[in-house]
């Protein structure tokens, strides 16, 4: 039987402390981050996608990170299919993979190696549904996939739009949910020995209270230039889901005050951050890390560093 790849996962809601904790862990593990950050995959969008500075990538190889150009798509299949190879490779060098980031479908797509087979699309459909959604709401074509697929509408949140499409369009298109497709594409077991750390707060206040600060420094370092070019451009729709430059669209326009726009965006990301929590927290094998319950950062560490060592098997030099 062939040994399992171990790989090592840190994953959590934004501005937990993933970029900081996982460079720690690459330092000490002989690592390298591979991005699971759906919007981090394009250039032009840094500032708003908290991207590691050009320091932190200096010192640790990081992939999958400014790959794309805003006007590609990017699907969780395409995501897998770039992904793999680089793990793979990685290992092949004797150097740890270490998956980081929010994006809970693009992590499960790789730790429970889930496997895409091609399905049919119909864009004349997918844009029936969009038209759908902009004349009665979202909400409007989520009661179209409750019909259908009740399982994949109590996992599916209501606005992410693209998501609630695809899942009606597949249905419409093969007669079998995608929920079952889902089930089906998870026959095959991972190559992977996988570890889970989830960053988590015990106070979900501890956890605003960074995004609020974080979304003020982002805007001190240039967040209002980025998004402005970002929106004179054609982007995918990809792209467009991300969070820090469509709340800024109406002030860039002059349709309402900065105050407002830049409220309206730390409210989304912390919709965001709760959300993502939801999401990892149906995850049975995530080891969580509580971070405001540490009396600091070394701390937090130092457990990480232990329970990866522990879970993988790793020995310490």
């Amino acid at each position: 039987m062939t040994e399992k790849q171990p790989l090592l996962v840190v994953a959590g809601p934004t501005a937990s402390g993933k970029t900081s904790l996982s460079i720690r862990l690459a330092r000490a593990l002989g690592g390298e981050v591979v991005s699971a950050d759906s919007m981090q995959m394009y250039r032009e969008m840094d500032i708003g996608t908290a991207k590691p500075t050009p320091e932190e990538m200096g010192e640790i190889p990081h992939h999958l990170i400014g790959v794309l150009d805003p006007s590609q798509t990017c699907s969780v299949a395409d995501y897998a299919a770039a992904a793999r190879p680089v793990i793979r490779e990685i290992g092949s060098r004797g150097r740890l993979p270490i998956l980081v980031g929010g994006t809970g479908l693009y992590i499960s797509a790789i730790t429970d190696h889930i496997q895409f087979s091609p399905m049919p699309s119909d864009p004349a459909l997918r844009q029936q549904l969009r038209q759908l959604a902009e004349e009665q709401g979202a909400g409007a074509v989520h009661q179209i996939l409750r019909d259908c697929d009740p399982e994949s509408a109590a996992a599916i949140h209501p606005n992410n739009l693209g998501r609630v499409i695809r899942a009606v369009e597949v249905f419409r298109l093969t007669g079998i949910p995608i929920s079952e497709h889902n089930r089906r594409s998870r026959a095959v077991p991972p190559p992977y020995r996988s570890c889970i750390l989830g960053l988590g707060c015990q106070d979900r206040q501890w956890l605003y209270r960074r995004i609020d600060q974080r979304v003020d420094r982002m805007l001190a370092a240039g967040l209002l230039e980025e998004a402005r070019g970002l929106l004179a451009r054609e982007v995918s729709l990809t792209a467009a889901q991300a969070i820090g430059y469509k709340e800024l669209g109406g002030y860039l326009r002059g349709e309402e005050p900065l105050a407002q726009a830049v409220e309206r965006l730390k409210q989304e990301s912390r919709n965001y951050a709760k959300r993502q929590l939801t999401w990892f927290r149906r995850e049975e094998a995530i080891h969580w890390l509580l971070a405001d319950t540490f009396p600091g950062e070394e701390a937090l560490f130092r457990e990480a560093l232990a329970i990866a060592r522990r879970e993988l098997a790793l020995t310490e030099g």
